[in-house]
């Protein structure tokens, strides 16, 4: 049931401060809002705790590492040997660029909207509607059931026959709408200990294989890993980046929690660039492990190729670290989606590019519940009505779309910089334009690149095609029928 291609592609209100005078004349009321005042809001829900940092690197760490990362990783390093590891720190430093633009934009404009927001003001609401809808909803729509359907596998593997097929996930799923609805106290309580439990695990299986503690190292039959450095020196490992880089997205999904953190001008940037640091090093510390006891050809062939390593590093008790390792990283990712894409529709929803119904709030716990309830319905339902062999393809296009927010953020950063030089920005991006730039074209290479084989890639960017050609038709009729806008035109206000 398990597809091979999915080892090689893993996809996922406004409260405006008071402005001086004297910012107004000078910025012409263009200035970014302060961002502490904008967090001493009057609404009740904002007079919650706010998310400390640590629960800000969960949030950004539970969206990177999931089981398609950890399958990815294995795999890649079974393909590329020390060629994976360059393409890996290559992947690193591009996604350090992705969060510099995502970091000066959140903090210009601190919104829930988020890409919507930065890029109506840069560029229009056209543009804003598609970045978002194609580059996180639908990717949300389609990634998350593979993830579940991999839960699925592995508790049947672990507990054969205790649960009828697809009620775990759902349970989890619908557990998950619970807490998030609930408010960002409870969802930080149930993010923490996920994130905990996921990296106590990774690090603990990559502990482990490196020193041969539990299960001795013996010879590895079959074909080893190269260890070369003919990769690295003769530039071949360059197309093993787009593979590299599925390891490093996802950590700008804090943004949308900007006014559920503390002190977000100093911790959303310290956030996303210290959880990459952290992911790159528990990523080499977990495929270099995995090099002590598995070969080539199971990291490549095997459809799950962490619960062979799991099984190889603790014997009899490794379906349970994988099974482990699988929940925490599923739930952790949905819980952060279903706590960051809600928010972005709500932003969206308050600047009339999504239905009015998203920007509903609990009044009593202060979250986006119909959007967290519209979220759940549209992941429930691929879940339902389709298998993960049709899902992968799917998943696989989608996910290029999500490469191309990237772009879009990277565009928004460069265009604000000339329309609006003289907005308040808490974050400034080092060596502009630089990052901007080498992002664009890296995340459109990886876009080019972003099929697992030759046969698939007619297929992928048909579908690919076929969901943008959808997004931006709906996004037309949207902008010029219902909020009577130009398509390109930037919104300041």
């Amino acid at each position: 049931m398990l597809d091979k291609a999915l080892v090689r592609r893993h996809i996922h209100g406004h409260h405006w401060a008071e402005r001086s005078e004297r910012e107004k004349k000078k910025m012409n009321k263009t200035n970014a809002p302060d961002i502490a005042s904008m967090q001493a809001g009057s609404s009740t829900f904002m007079q919650q705790k706010k998310l400390g940092f640590i629960t800000m690197m969960a949030i950004c760490v539970g969206l990177v590492i999931v089981q398609g990362s950890m399958i990815t990783a294995t795999q890649g390093i079974g393909i590329g040997g020390m060629g994976f590891i360059a393409a890996l720190v290559i992947a690193f430093v591009l996604a350090q660029f992705n969060a510099m633009s995502f970091a000066e934009l959140s903090l210009m404009f601190p919104q829930e909207g988020t890409l919507a927001t930065y890029t109506q003001k840069a560029i229009g609401h056209f543009p804003a509607i598609v970045a978002v809808f194609a580059g996180y909803v639908v990717v949300a729509m389609l990634a998350l059931p593979v993830e579940m359907f991999l839960v699925d596998a592995i508790i049947g593997e672990l507990l054969p026959g205790m649960f009828p097929p697809l009620l775990l996930p759902l349970l989890i799923l619908g557990a998950l709408v619970v807490t998030n609805i609930l408010g960002a106290d409870v969802f930080a309580k149930v993010q923490n200990l996920l994130s905990f439990v996921l990296v106590t695990a990774l690090i603990l299986i990559g502990l482990c294989a490196v020193s041969g503690a539990v299960e001795p190292h013996v010879a590895v039959s079959g074909t080893p890993v190269n260890w070369s450095l003919e990769p690295v020196l003769d530039g071949s490992f360059i197309g093993l980046v787009a593979m590299a880089m599925w390891l490093m997205v996802g950590v700008e999904f804090i943004c949308p929690m900007i006014n559920d953190v503390d002190n977000p001008q100093r911790n959303i940037p310290r956030a996303m660039m210290l959880s990459l640091c952290a992911m790159l090093a528990i990523f080499l510390l977990f495929v270099y492990g995995a090099t002590y006891y598995l070969n080539v050809e199971t990291l490549t062939g095997s459809p799950l190729p962490y619960l062979d390593y799991a099984n190889a590093v603790f014997g009899k008790a490794g379906l349970i670290i994988a099974a482990v390792m699988a929940v925490t990283a599923t739930c952790s990712t949905v819980n952060t989606v279903l706590a960051a894409v809600p928010r972005m529709l709500q932003g969206m929803a308050e600047n009339g590019q999504a239905f009015p119904q998203m920007k509903i709030i609990s009044q009593r716990f202060g979250t986006p519940w119909v959007g967290i309830l519209f979220m759940a319905v549209i992941i429930a339902i691929p879940l339902l009505l389709m298998d993960i062999d049709s899902l992968i393809p799917l998943v696989i296009a989608a996910s290029t779309s999500w490469l191309l927010a990237y772009v879009v953020a990277h565009v928004d950063v460069l265009v604000l910089r000339r329309r609006m030089p003289n907005l308040a920005r808490p974050f400034k991006t080092p060596f502009y334009p630089l990052p901007q730039i080498l992002g664009i074209a890296a995340m459109l290479y990886v876009a080019m690149h972003n099929s697992p084989s030759p046969e698939m890639t007619v297929l992928v960017y048909k579908i690919l095609g076929g969901i943008l050609l959808l997004v931006s038709s709906i996004a037309l009729l949207w902008v010029k029928l219902y909020m009577k806008r130009k398509l390109f035109e930037p919104d300041l206000s």
